[in-house]
C-alpha cells in the first residue's frame, strides 16, 4: 500500500472549507498520497477502502497528468488533487467532493452519478460524458463535446465550451459562461443548456427558447453552487425542438 500521512484538524478543516459545498460535513483530518511514492492503484485502492459513509479528506501530491485518479469512489470523501490530471478523473464518481487545481484530460467526471468534481483550470473533451447526477464545475474552458450524452448531471462551465457540447443530452442543465462552439445541442433530448456569449452555430433540433421566471431561478442556483456571480438575465436558453424524437423520413437530412 502506498505512503499514507496524517495532518492536524486545523489544517483540514481549512482545505475544507477551500474545496467542498457548504453543506458537506468537514472531515476530521486530512491524509496525503504521494504519487511520486505510490501508484494510482495504491491511490484508488486506499481510497475504496475508506468505511461506508466516511467524510475523511485526502490531498493528492505530484499528479502529473496521471490517468484515472480517484475514480469510482462511492461515499462523501474530499479529494483534493494538487495538479494536473489525465483521463477519466474522478469518473463514476458517487457522493464524494474531487477537486483537481489544475487541468484534467479526457473524461472528467465521466459517468458521474452524483458529487461534486472542481476543476480549477481547462478541461478536455467530453468532461461529464454520459453522467447521471451530480455538479461539475470547470473554472475555465471545456474542450469539445462536453456533456455528450449527459443523463441528469449539471455541468458549469466557466470559460468556452468547444463544438458538439450537449450532443445527444438526455437531461441535465449545461451553463457555459462564455462562448459555446459549433454544433452546440446536437441532436438534443429534454436537457437544458445555457450560454452567456455567442453560439457558432446550433446543432439538429436545437433551438433558443425563451427564459421564464422559472429558469433564471435554476440558473441563478446553479451559478451560485458553482461559486459564480454572473447575472442570470445575460443569458439565453437553449433547448430540442422535439422534431427528432422519432424517424421521420421527411427528417433523415438533419438525424
Amino acid at each position: 500500500m502506498g505512503t499514507l500521512t496524517s495532518e492536524t484538524p486545523s489544517v483540514a478543516a481549512d482545505v475544507a472549507a477551500a474545496t467542498v459545498p457548504a453543506q458537506a460535513v468537514p472531515a476530521a483530518e486530512v491524509s496525503t498520497v504521494d504519487l511520486a511514492r505510490s501508484s494510482t492503484r495504491e491511490l484508488n485502492s486506499t481510497l475504496h477502502a475508506e468505511p461506508e459513509g466516511s467524510t475523511r479528506a485526502f490531498r493528492v501530491t505530484h499528479p502529473v497528468g496521471t490517468h484515472s485518479l480517484a475514480v469510482g469512489l462511492r461515499g462523501p470523501l474530499h479529494v483534493t488533487i494538487e495538479g494536473h490530471v489525465g483521463y477519466y478523473c474522478a469518473g463514476m464518481n458517487q457522493q464524494a467532493t474531487v477537486v483537481v487545481e489544475g487541468n484534467a484530460g479526457v473524461g472528467v467526471a465521466e459517468n458521474m452519478m452524483s458529487g461534486r468534481v472542481h476543476v480549477t483550470g481547462d478541461a478536455s473533451q467530453s468532461a461529464g460524458a454520459t453522467a447521471h447526477g451530480g455538479l461539475l464545475v470547470i473554472d475555465g474552458n471545456a474542450a469539445a463535446r462536453c456533456g455528450i450524452s449527459m443523463k441528469g448531471v449539471d455541468i458549469v462551465v466557466g470559460g468556452n465550451a468547444g463544438h458538439m457540447s450537449a450532443f445527444m443530452a438526455q437531461a441535465g442543465r449545461l451553463v457555459i459562461c462564455g462562448d459555446a462552439g459549433e454544433a452546440l445541442g446536437d441532436s438534443i433530448y429534454e436537457a437544458r443548456i445555457y450560454v452567456k456569449g455567442t453560439v457558432a452555430s446550433l446543432g439538429a433540433d436545437c433551438i433558443a427558447k425563451p427564459m421564464r421566471e422559472q429558469h433564471l431561478a435554476e440558473l441563478a442556483e446553479l451559478l451560485s453552487a458553482a461559486g459564480r456571480d454572473d447575472d442570470p438575465a445575460e443569458f439565453t436558453r437553449y433547448g430540442s425542438a422535439r422534431t427528432l424524437y422519432h424517424f421521420h423520413v421527411d427528417n433523415a437530412s438533419s438525424y
